[in-house]
């Protein structure tokens, strides 16, 4: 790697842990200060992440800044500084963060600086290049409201900076005014080993808990390696409840209602959950379910009704009617659910109605009825159209009861569940498909197994712009917590009221609260109760604006982007531009969607890694062996002056059996076979960059089947050339072409832009730089495969196809065959695949390796968001 690009990679992550790869060379870099400082007051956390880097070089180097955040919270602030000169990311609407968004993409770059990484994780990253023996400051604030289940609150804070640093301090601050009533501290950081690096300090109302490791326990605990601390500190917590009217908190004209009274005998309930058995719940997920649900049905109370109906193109019943949870009922249900086998397609349609009729034939007063739907795909039978659907689910329901969707792995129709359920006053929830996923489920059921309140309403006098309400219903450890603003600074006190039902009674709360009872909190944090109201109003403008359509959408779309902008938050509708010290350099931070395939978390490319999408196609890279060369007219390496290699670049499909990777080949200096990896399928990847020439390319693989779709280049900011397998749209300051497959044709541009295409196959030359794609049309399939034919000889190129000049050498062959490649001996295979570069798709060994030990970097440095 070239050290005047060297990546470091300092990494914080708030709220789960997460790998991250290793940092090369990091006697180059000095990161001497690393602190992470949260302040929670009345359950809203700030949390700003601080680095300090020296770079030790005698030339420039590019420095990177990696943490990761929680899902829920909002980034509202980020700034470099350098040199005494701060750089600050401002964040502004999506449409006029376009221009700086698309000058990204043109670069190749991922255009969205956030991705989500994990269950509950997105991702920042971006990088700045620093001079010769100068020093970048970065500091990323964000915030949230953490949210209450089964009685407590959660700060997870994982520590992984990738270097033993001199300075390094996590400090949290816990302010709550009702008092703080248990405070637990867990996780690998608690150890004995770093025990005495972390101070607990608890007075009535505040609690401080920092962790200062020294520089040698960083590198020597239990859960430290050679680049230094890694693990995690789980803080748990809750405050005082001894008002049964909930506690009010009042501060600089605005208040929050937190609302979670105790003591209440719990609601029976009437539960039906609806299982997919399709068939694409075959294997581990089917078996989880089987295992969640024996343990829900164990925790049912004796007084429960209960259902159960599994669907797959036929609905099955249990029973027709909810029965009582009796010791023989449970155990017959448990036969039941051991029974379950996958089968068929997927009638979500039908199976939710079944639901909501069983409900409706067990009319109980007193009552509290739940809907859990689990599936893992779309609807593929019956009623697929998932607009009828969520109109027949919401004519049935009638507001009655909630339903609440749980969405199993990554296929499925993640939108569509999160829709149905906000429109019948549930909510959506991911399960993970890992080996803890019937722990998942078990614990959703617990946030609602012990209803205490329906029909809850909270009404003020003397305040405006409230948040929420009303809900339909209050669960045992949760909370209900309602914002807004005071209309008159001059009251005297604000009055509350809540009525709802508990257990078939009315019950009513009254409170009041002086307005002057003003929380004490630091200076730096005292508008903390404004921004509280923001985050909360827009999080729910947000929910809302999915179920309203016209006029009233776009009202309250508005609304939701004046709050984000006012308050520099990164939401669904706004973007952070993070501008650079480069001229013209600029980045466009977005906030990722839940459920995209280009969010999934990136996993190891090695062969037997767990399945992310479905599909077959397989890559290979061939560096040394010569190819038919372009014609002479138009082969950059050919012209006076030209410094290009003429290389071949071959894609290759895997012919075993799996579908689920993609395998790249490379061929070696000084062996007849190539080396061969495999990457388990991503969206979209980075496949050839040269940052200094201004030369990339992106493709986008197809999600079900080989190759991909579509093949993006980007040259010097103007040109732009996009290729799908249905046409070819080239774009420069000047010029707009748009042709389909079959119309031959012969363009030049400047800059040595040249565009030449056949009936299956388009020659592009830019700069230094020459690409063939083809067009495959064979197995009942339609699909692109790139092939590099030339590259700069004085480049540093990266990316999938970035990789050339490797050697290895046989170290044992026999039954475990190990190749060693840079001086390391690694495991191989023979491999048997196609290449995709020719037409005709001939056979080709090749040894098959784990990607990072030819590749030397993680799979999630060649993953991109946008194409």
């Amino acid at each position: 790697m070239d050290r005047g690009v060297l990546k470091v990679i300092l990494l914080a992550v708030f709220l789960i842990s997460a790998t991250s790869d290793p940092v090369t060379k990091t006697q180059d870099v000095n990161i001497y200060s690393f602190y992470i400082n949260s302040t929670v007051t009345s359950r809203y956390a700030t949390t700003i992440i601080t680095s300090r880097v020296a770079n030790r070089l005698n030339e420039s180097q590019e420095i990177f800044f990696e943490v990761k955040i929680p899902k829920n919270a909002f980034i509202s602030k980020f700034r470099m500084t350098i040199d005494g000169k701060s750089y600050d990311g401002v964040v502004k609407e999506k449409a006029d963060a376009q221009q700086q968004y698309s000058r990204a993409v043109s670069r190749g770059q991922s255009a969205g600086l956030i991705k989500s990484v994990g269950r509950t994780l997105e991702e920042f990253k971006t990088s700045v290049n620093v001079a010769a023996l100068s020093k970048v400051t970065f500091e990323l604030t964000y915030e949230e409201l953490l949210k209450r289940r089964l009685g407590k609150y959660e700060l997870l804070i994982n520590a992984q900076p990738m270097q033993a640093v001199k300075d390094f301090k996590i400090n949290v601050h816990i302010h709550e005014k009702p008092g703080i009533s248990f405070l637990e501290l867990k996780g690998d950081l608690s150890t004995n080993d770093l025990a005495n690096a972390i101070k607990t300090t608890r007075a009535d109302k505040d609690a401080w808990v920092t962790f200062f490791p020294t520089r040698v326990q960083q590198k020597s605990c239990k859960n430290c390696d050679k680049n230094g601390l890694k693990g995690d500190l789980l803080i748990t917590y809750d405050v005082e409840r001894q008002n049964p009217n909930g506690e009010m908190t009042v501060s600089n004209g605005y208040f929050v209602h937190n609302f979670a009274p105790s003591g209440l005998p719990r609601i029976s309930k009437n539960v039906v959950f609806i299982i997919d058995r399709s068939g694409s719940m075959r294997g581990n997920k089917i078996v989880q379910t089987r295992l969640a649900l024996l343990r829900i049905l164990s925790d049912l109370a004796e007084d429960d009704h209960f259902g159960l109906i599994t669907f797959d193109s036929k609905i099955k019943l249990w029973k027709r009617e909810l029965l009582k949870a009796t010791e023989a009922n449970l155990e017959d249900a448990k036969s039941f659910v051991k029974n379950i086998v996958d089968r068929g397609a997927t009638d979500i349609n039908a199976a939710v109605l079944e639901g909501v009729k069983m409900i409706n034939r067990h009319p109980q007063e007193g009552t509290a009825s739940i809907l859990i739907l689990l599936t893992d795909g779309d609807p593929t039978t019956g009623e697929t159209n998932t607009e009828r659907i969520m109109s027949n689910v919401r004519k049935a329901i009638e507001s009655k009861f909630p339903l609440y969707c749980l969405g199993f792995g990554y296929d499925v129709n993640f939108d569509f569940l999160t829709k149905m359920s906000l429109e019948n006053n549930g909510v959506a929830r991911r399960i993970y498909e890992d080996s803890d996923a019937d722990l998942q489920l078990q614990g959703f059921y617990d946030e609602v197994a012990v209803p205490l309140l329906t029909d809850i309403q909270l009404n003020y006098i003397g305040v405006s712009n409230l948040t929420q309400n009303n809900f339909a219903l209050y669960f045992n450890g949760s909370e209900i917590v309602v914002s807004g603003q005071i209309t008159d600074n001059n009251v005297e006190s604000i009055s509350t009221e809540v009525i709802a039902i508990s257990k078939g009674n009315k019950v009513t709360y009254h409170d009041a609260v002086i307005t002057k009872d003003v929380t004490d909190v630091l200076p730096e944090h005292e508008d903390f109760m404004e921004r509280l109201w923001a985050y909360l109003t827009v999080k729910q403008l947000l929910d809302k604006q999915v179920l309203l359509e016209g006029p009233e959408k776009e009202a309250v779309k508005n609304e939701s982007l004046k709050l984000s902008l006012k308050y520099q938050f990164v939401t669904p509708l706004t973007s952070m531009v993070v501008t650079k010290p480069q001229e013209g350099d600029v980045e466009v931070a977005d906030k990722p969607k839940e459920g995209k395939e280009s969010h999934r978390p990136p996993v190891s490319g090695r062969s037997g890694s767990h399945r992310i999408l479905s599909g077959t196609p397989s890559l290979k890279v061939m560096s040394s062996r010569p190819v038919s060369p372009m014609p002479p007219d138009r082969a950059r390496g050919h012209r006076k002056g030209s410094r290009g290699r003429i290389i071949g670049h071959d894609v290759t499909m895997r012919t075993d059996a799996g579908g689920n990777s993609n395998r790249f080949m490379l061929a070696a200096d000084g062996q007849s076979q190539p080396l061969c990896f495999d990457v388990l399928l991503h969206h979209k990847l980075r496949l050839l960059e040269d940052s200094s020439r201004e030369f990339y390319i992106n493709g986008e693989s197809q999600t079900t089947r080989r190759g991909f779709s579509k093949i993006a280049f980007h040259y010097k900011k103007t040109h732009n050339l996009t290729i799908t397998t249905n046409s070819i749209s080239y774009r420069n300051d000047q010029d707009n072409v748009d042709l389909l497959w079959g119309q031959n044709f012969a363009l030049s541009y400047t800059d040595g832009v040249d565009l030449i295409t056949t009936h299956n196959k388009i020659n592009v030359s830019m700069g230094d730089f020459s690409v063939s794609v083809l067009l495959h049309k064979n197995d009942g399939g339609v699909y692109l495969w790139p092939a590099v034919q030339q590259y700069p000889q004085d480049g540093s190129p990266t990316g999938i196809f970035g990789k050339y000049n490797i050697s290895y050498e046989k170290a044992h062959e026999f039954n475990n065959p190990t190749l060693k490649i840079m001086d390391k001996n690694v495991n191989a295979t023979w491999a048997h695949v196609k290449d995709f570069t020719k037409h005709s798709t001939p056979n080709v060994h090749c040894w098959l390796v784990p990607f990072d030990d030819v590749m030397n970097r993680k799979i999630s440095d060649f993953i991109v968001t946008q194409i």
